[in-house]
């Protein structure tokens, strides 16, 4: 049955179809499930079509079996009374309901096998939602890991740069106390040396005088 084929690519089609294309797993595990929900009210209206096709089958394979016997059991009385012509008209009907009885048992054996397959593609996709229902939350918080570590690694790239900035301000600065050493030899180097006689002889020159002059006020006060 074309139902049949349609309904096996379910389970195995849409998680790998979705997961492929998924730019957020996260939320692309919700629209898994919410499909396959979808998915499994399909299997089970399917489902309960062909269940019922099964039991309409079996009914009639066993209406017809139970007529057949029927006839048979109203041959053998006819046969008992002496009624040949009755009982040869059950006969009769009998063999047109026991050539349809393997017509009836073949729709029944086919409609028995749909319902079998149909009855475990229905117990295969419950226990994927369940399964995946019991993953969700794992594959949430790997997510979640995932796009932290992201984080943490864009931030480190970041500070990488940030680390070169660093080590520029510090040759800026290595280059600056430089300039300034270079300058301070500089201006040594430029200074004229002082000359050590020329100030002794001021000293020497300076200081007898003043001495001279304070000891004569000193005796004009005193009267010497």
């Amino acid at each position: 049955m074309g139902i049949i084929s349609r309904f096996k690519d379910i389970m195995s089609s849409n998680i790998n179809a979705l997961l492929d294309k998924a730019e957020d797993p996260a939320k692309m595990v919700d629209q898994y499930l919410r499909n396959l929900q979808d998915d499994l009210g399909k299997v089970k209206a399917e489902t309960a079509g062909i269940m019922a096709e099964e039991t309409r089958a079996k009914r009639q394979l066993d209406e017809n079996a139970a007529e057949i016997a029927k006839l048979q059991d109203y041959a053998e009385k006819a046969v008992v009374s002496g009624n040949d012509d009755d009982a040869r008209s059950f006969l009769s009907k009998k063999a047109a309901l026991t050539e349809k009885q393997a017509a009836f048992q073949q729709a029944y054996d086919l409609a028995s096998a749909n319902a079998t397959k149909m009855r475990q593609m229905h117990d295969r996709l419950t226990e994927q939602i369940q399964d995946l229902n019991n993953r969700r939350d794992t594959i949430k918080a790997k997510v979640a890991v995932a796009k932290t570590q992201e984080r943490v690694n864009q931030i480190g790239s970041s500070l990488d740069k940030t680390q070169g900035n660093l080590d520029a301000f510090a040759r800026m600065e290595s280059k600056a106390d430089n300039m300034l050493d270079k300058a301070n030899a500089m201006a040594e180097l430029n200074t004229v040396p002082n000359d050590g006689v020329e100030d002794l002889k001021k000293k020497y020159a300076a200081n007898p005088v003043v001495v001279e002059d304070e000891l004569a006020a000193l005796k004009a006060k005193l009267g010497k």
